[in-house]
């Protein structure tokens, strides 16, 4: 099974590995298994033991997720196809550094974050980061479904994409990624007390943009 086309767009550049899945390894009991049936951790390890294709089967797994945080940054689907092959990228050549510690799916959201934040800036990609997509219920009534659900499109994007980049990055990942504040302090490298005080300064920078634009009440 060859890499999924729609990953690595048409004239963009294609990664120096070739992959074809083998239809199986073992578990701990010397059961045959298929990859797709391996969970990530043994994915990895049996892509560092010299199974590169093994990391097809992460691909496939995490392309949507990639996909989507790299989308809510920019809103292009050409720009955010090229950013979540260069999270994969990324991603494969730094595997080694993948220690367990978090999941998998956090430490590519890691990458994904610093790849958007990095090339937006230095590209000067178009940065709109939140999109007509339903919101999330979150628990407990968080004020962020609330505000977002009362956006007006293109308004409120420009507004989000104001937000300072640690701040723009943590409110995608709770509001749209859902993560938890543990699981976004994993993703971004900082603290659980760090992302919650830039959640609730994202959410009152977003309210006084929004109140600028007659959009919401400050």
């Amino acid at each position: 099974m060859s890499t999924r086309a729609d990953l690595w767009p048409a004239g963009g550049m294609q990664p120096d590995w070739t992959l074809t899945v083998v239809p199986s390894s073992q578990d701990e009991s010397g059961r045959d298994l298929p990859l797709s049936e391996l969970d990530d951790r043994r994915l990895v390890e049996a892509c560092l033991g010299g199974r590169v294709e093994a990391f097809d089967v992460i691909v496939e797994r995490h392309q949507r997720a990639v996909y989507q945080v790299c989308f809510r940054f920019v809103r292009r689907q050409e720009d955010a196809a090229d950013l979540a092959q260069e999270v994969f990228l990324r991603a494969y050549r730094g595997l080694r550094r993948f220690r367990g510690d978090a999941t998998l799916t956090t430490w590519l959201y890691r990458i994904a974050v610093n790849v958007c934040l990095n090339q937006v800036s230095a590209r000067r990609l178009p940065v709109t980061a939140l999109d007509d997509a339903p919101v999330p219920r979150a628990a407990g009534g968080d004020p962020a479904a609330s505000l977002v659900k009362a956006e007006s499109a293109a308004r409120v994007r420009a507004a989000v994409a104001r937000l300072p980049r640690k701040q723009r990055a943590t409110l995608i990942l709770r509001v749209y990624q859902d993560l938890s504040h543990r699981e976004i302090a994993e993703a971004l490298g900082t603290t659980v007390g760090a992302v919650k005080a830039n959640f609730f300064h994202a959410l009152g920078n977003l309210r006084r943009l929004l109140a600028e634009e007659g959009l919401e009440k400050p």
